[in-house]
């Protein structure tokens, strides 16, 4: 992923990422991309030359397809 970031911080519309590592699975990882709009992954991305470099780099690390999912803060809060 350490390769493989800068293809996505380089795309139109993306605000960052983390690789989250599943506590109670830890074979299994969640790619977070903060995305300006799903235009910006979906279209933009998706449909560039650094998704296929991306796809090369990450296939022989998926044990199923992945699932692609998008969501929206509702709520977000800090301690004082």
């Amino acid at each position: 992923m350490a390769e493989a970031a800068p293809l996505f911080l380089k795309a139109k519309g993306c605000h960052g990422l983390s690789l989250h590592r599943i506590v109670e699975d830890p074979t299994s990882y969640r790619l977070v991309v903060k995305w300006e709009t799903v235009e910006d992954q979906m279209v933009h991305f998706r449909n560039s030359a650094d998704f296929q470099k991306w796809r090369r780099l990450a296939a022989d690390y998926f044990r199923e397809a992945p699932r692609v999912t998008h969501s929206r803060a509702v709520l977000t809060r800090s301690p004082v």
